[in-house]
């Protein structure tokens, strides 16, 4: 059975895209921890993000890395903090988050819910500055 984000990837469930390429994505995290938190998978479903071939996972984080400074240039924050937990979903995937201070990254906080229109809005203004 496809992981969400193959899903996501294959078009059957919607995302706030923010960059795509022939083997990764990013994109909106629903259940962000801050304003413009993402999340970037590579389109391949590997489980283990240490799984993956050199390469991609090299790949991956250069990719990763457009898309932080993108963040940073339309969401004021100190930083953009990394984190891969992988236990959530079983696809491979790095949390770019948006941090002021070290407890914005704290996984166990309540997560924020921001409207639709703010999160297509926020996500178009992203990709733009990816871009």
């Amino acid at each position: 059975m496809p992981s969400i984000f193959t899903r996501i990837v294959n078009g059957e469930i919607p995302c706030h895209k923010i960059a795509e390429s022939d083997n990764y994505l990013a994109f909106l995290d629903i259940n962000p921890l801050a304003k413009g938190h993402t999340l970037v998978i590579p389109k391949k479903e590997v489980d283990y993000i240490f799984d993956l071939e050199n390469d991609l996972l090299g790949d991956l984080m250069v990719f990763a890395k457009k898309v932080a400074k993108g963040i940073e240039q339309i969401v004021p924050c100190q930083r953009i903090g990394v984190a891969v937990i992988g236990l959530e979903v079983p696809h491979a995937h790095v949390h770019l988050v948006p941090l002021n201070e070290i407890g914005d990254i704290n996984f166990a906080k309540p997560k924020l819910q921001f409207a639709q229109q703010e999160m297509t809005e926020l996500a178009a203004a992203i990709k733009q500055a990816v871009n």
